[in-house]
């Protein structure tokens, strides 16, 4: 029977074949945003001479680009990038952009593209960034990655351009993305806040206590409910945390080979039509907005699904409902200074992380490379990139 204590991810798998690179690098996850924050203060002001004429022109538009996870990213951001620049900011993914450029891209329409890149090798990225140059009378590029070697800096041939290399423990070993998603997620907002970055010290600080917390308090207790025999989890965000239950989607699908399939959506979403996928072998991951208006309409939704015939067993992130009998983890944090810190979101994806990596191994899969079949790779392969057969005006 395990006993109900605090663990040490890394060191508990630190010698197991197969788990090592993932359980450190999920649990370095801390000490790697201190770092982003560090090095975001140091470029400070290469990045503001950067962006700040770009972020002038009244009609410039924003794209945050990138695959898989790295596309999520940019969803998860979209809406605090927008408040913050108070410029149109859109999330589309390098899978969209290859293929149909022309129905993304506004020629007469300054664009700053963002990518994000763990490796900076997929074809994808090196395309979008191609096609942006093609595309667009005015295109600034702005490359977000964790590997300075990568394709998308050392073969691109464009002006225009800043990159921001992050720390190269951000550069994961293991299959699943999770240091390099959550680092390349707060530079972007880091550098979406670059005016008053230097003031939001004790925000992440908050943030990075959260992680801590559930790097110890919880994390036996994630352990126990990744043994639990669910073959269906659902992620349900509302806001920023939309795209970060798509990550914990992504991340627990991968780590478990997709013999775990997993759904995220909405919490107001999840009513039209999605709702009917659950049977009486899931679970239900809840990702609670610290913003108290908003968690009203999740509360009325939570308190509905308890009350049906199903009555599905929950994991809850971020706040507990009294009287909730089917939670079975309430991972809860009592702090006033939470309330409405967009930083919040990030420690979120730990809930997804450590519930695929537990449940990775209780399939007897290997976290760092649990594709048995070799149907996913660390990089994608298999991409033929074609020219584009639209004519440009």
């Amino acid at each position: 029977m395990l006993q109900l204590k605090d663990l040490n991810l890394a060191r508990e798998y630190s010698g197991v074949r197969g788990a090592k690179y993932t359980a450190s690098e999920i649990a370095g996850q801390p000490k790697l945003w201190k770092e982003v924050y560090k090095l975001v203060l140091e470029k400070k002001k290469g990045l503001e001479e950067f962006l700040s004429p770009i972020l002038i022109l009244k009609d410039v538009r924003i794209i945050l680009t990138g695959a898989g996870s790295s596309a999520f990213v940019g969803e998860c951001v979209q809406g605090i990038m927008q408040a913050e620049t108070q410029r149109v900011v859109q999330a589309i993914a390098t899978t969209d952009l290859v293929t149909h450029p022309e129905l993304f891209f506004l020629k007469k329409v300054p664009t700053l593209v963002i990518s994000f890149a763990r490796s900076g090798n997929s074809p994808e990225s090196l395309e979008a960034v191609h096609l942006a140059n093609l595309y667009c009378d005015r295109i600034f590029h702005l490359i977000i990655t964790c590997n300075e070697n990568g394709q998308v800096i050392q073969k691109s041939n464009f002006k225009n351009y800043y990159t921001f290399i992050l720390p190269c423990i951000a550069n994961d070993k293991g299959l699943a993305m999770t240091g390099s998603f959550t680092s390349m997620l707060l530079s972007a907002m880091l550098i979406s806040k670059l005016s008053h970055v230097s003031n939001l010290q004790p925000q992440l600080h908050d943030a990075i206590m959260i992680a801590k917390k559930i790097l110890s308090k919880y994390l036996p207790h994630i352990k126990n409910v990744a043994r639990n025999k669910y073959e269906r989890v659902i992620f349900l965000g509302s806001g920023p945390l939309l795209g970060i239950a798509r990550e914990c989607q992504l991340k627990l699908q991968e780590l478990t080979d997709g013999r775990i399939i997993c759904k995220h959506d909405s919490f107001l979403g999840f009513r039209h039509g999605p709702r009917v996928v659950t049977n009486k072998r899931s679970l239900i991951v809840y990702l609670f907005s610290n913003d108290d208006h908003v968690f009203q309409y999740e509360k009325d939704l939570v308190k509905e699904i308890a009350a049906g015939s199903t009555n599905l067993p929950a994991v809850c992130f971020g706040r507990k409902i009294p009287g909730l009998e089917n939670s079975i983890l309430d991972i809860e944090f009592e702090n006033s200074t939470l309330q409405l810190n967009d930083f919040y979101i990030i420690p979120a994806v730990l809930t997804g992380q450590l519930l695929g990596f537990y449940k990775s191994i209780e399939l007897g899969l290997m976290p760092d490379n649990p594709s048995v079949s070799g149907a996913i790779n660390r990089e994608v392969q298999g991409v033929t990139i074609y020219e584009t057969a639209h004519i440009l005006e």
